[in-house]
């Protein structure tokens, strides 16, 4: 089940940071390493950092764009120092650690790490069901990003080792969700559908397709459900306009 977990860095900036990333995972039994777009990598001072871990520097999958690095993934968490306005799900680094190890036997997880500076951008945290947030001290909240890893790398290997130590499967519900390339499918049908439908207007779509995200990511559809919605939104379509589809 650790095979199934992937963390997720994007746009680090300091290659250092990401060889301190990869030794938090090792120590902690995780060795799915993605990189999204990293700057300066691959690098000396990564390896210098790895400090023995530079198998996972060297299985590293380096991709461009988030969308290549989450879309065979069932569940998506995204790391932020700070809740939004629109409400998302957030869980503690322990309830996180716990939910990820249940979704990971039945399929891939990604736990998503922004940038040093300024983290994750909101049509990143638009890819994520969920937030994992630290509470950390308020007057000064911010993690250095390895150390961010680390914490919440202990807590999947604790929920892990907890889970084995009762003998019993702690994931109850074996509906497998739809992975990330199914709903970016669904999330631009159904835009494309609101707008022929006259709900949405694509030169002011104010937060609706964000919310409507928000909702969906909730809800963690499989990929029946997923069909039946878009089952619902081809239909509307013909009724909107008949002679469109054959």
């Amino acid at each position: 089940m650790y095979s199934n977990i992937r963390i997720v860095l994007i746009n680090t900036s300091h290659p250092g940071n990401i060889g301190a990333a990869a030794r938090a995972m090792k120590t902690m039994c995780l060795d799915s390493l993605w990189l999204v777009d990293p700057h300066g990598y691959p690098s000396a001072e990564a390896t210098a950092r790895a400090s023995g871990a530079d198998d996972l520097l060297a299985n590293a999958r380096v991709c461009s764009g988030l969308d290549k690095a989450i879309a065979d993934c069932h569940l998506v968490i995204g790391a932020s120092a700070r809740l939004r306005s629109i409400p998302c799900p957030a869980f503690g680094p322990r309830d996180c650690g716990i939910r990820v190890w249940q979704e990971s036997e039945s399929g891939r997880v990604a736990v998503v790490f922004g940038r040093e500076q300024s983290g994750l951008s909101n049509q990143e945290l638009d890819r994520c069901h969920h937030l994992v947030h630290v509470p950390a001290n308020p007057e000064y909240p911010s993690l250095n990003l390895a150390a961010a890893v680390q914490l919440i790398a202990y807590e999947i290997h604790m929920a892990a080792l907890s889970a084995k130590g009762t003998g019993q499967l702690v994931a109850q519900d074996r509906r497998l969700p739809a992975d990330g390339a199914e709903m970016e499918r669904l999330y631009g049908h159904l835009e494309q559908t609101l707008i022929e439908l006259d709900f949405l207007n694509p030169d002011n779509p104010r937060q609706l397709m964000r919310r409507l995200r928000r909702l969906f990511n909730r809800a963690q559809p499989d990929a029946n459900e997923v069909n039946i919605l878009r089952g619902i939104l081809g239909a509307a379509q013909r009724k909107r306009d008949p002679n469109r589809f054959p």
